[in-house]
C-alpha cells in the first residue's frame, strides 16, 4: 500500500481535504499574531490565504469523496478562527482601540454579539450538515462572506469613508445576518 494513501482515505484525519483545512487554521493563527503586532496588511493577506484554502478543502473533499464528520468539525473550527475571530480582532485592534467610554463599551458588546452569532451559525451548520452534500442556498450569510463584509467595513474606515460608529453598526447588521433567513446562493 502506498505511504500517501492516507491522503485519499475519508476516514483519515490527515486526508488531503483536512490538511487544506489545517493550513486555513495556521493562516488564522498567524493572522491573529500579526494583528497583535499591528501588522494589519499581513494579517489580511493571511486571512485571504486561509479563505482560499477554505474554498479548496471543500472542493477536494467532494472530488475525492473525503468528507467525514471529523472534517466537518475541523472546517467549522477553522471558519470560526479565520472568519469570525480574526476579523473581529482586526477591527477591534485597528478601529475600536481608538474609542473611549460609551463607544468602546458598545463596540465591545457588538463584537461579543458578532462572535456568538458566528459561533451559533457554525454550530447550527454542523448540526444540519450531511457529510458530502451541498445545498443550493445557504440560509443566512455564511461566515466567510461575513468576514469579507467586515473587511470591507474595515477598509471603509481605513479610507475615512466610515467612522468607527458606522463600523459598529455594520458589525451589528452583519452579525444579525449570519443567523437570518436570508438566502445566499452556494458557489
Amino acid at each position: 500500500m502506498n505511504n500517501k494513501s492516507f491522503l485519499f482515505q475519508s476516514k483519515s484525519h490527515f486526508n488531503l481535504a483536512n490538511l487544506f483545512t489545517m493550513v486555513n487554521i495556521m493562516a488564522g493563527l498567524l493572522a491573529t499574531y500579526f494583528i497583535t503586532q499591528n501588522n494589519f496588511t499581513l494579517a489580511i493577506v493571511l486571512a485571504w490565504i486561509g479563505g482560499a484554502f477554505d474554498i479548496f478543502d471543500g472542493k477536494i473533499a467532494r472530488k475525492y469523496n473525503l468528507s467525514n464528520e471529523f472534517g466537518i468539525q475541523l472546517d467549522s473550527f477553522a471558519d470560526f478562527l479565520s472568519f469570525v475571530l480574526v476579523p473581529v480582532f482586526l477591527i477591534f485592534q485597528a478601529v475600536y482601540s481608538h474609542l473611549e467610554g460609551f463607544w468602546l463599551f458598545l463596540a465591545g458588546l457588538v463584537s461579543i454579539y458578532y462572535v456568538i452569532s458566528g459561533l451559533r451559525r457554525l454550530i447550527q451548520f454542523n448540526i444540519d450538515a450531511d457529510a458530502g452534500s451541498v445545498e443550493k442556498y445557504f440560509i443566512g450569510v455564511p461566515t466567510p462572506l461575513g468576514a469579507i463584509l467586515l473587511w470591507l467595513a474595515y477598509l471603509a474606515n481605513a479610507y475615512a469613508i466610515l467612522p468607527p460608529q458606522g463600523v459598529i453598526l455594520a458589525m451589528l447588521i452583519i452579525g444579525w445576518s449570519l443567523n437570518s433567513k436570508l438566502k445566499v446562493p452556494h458557489p
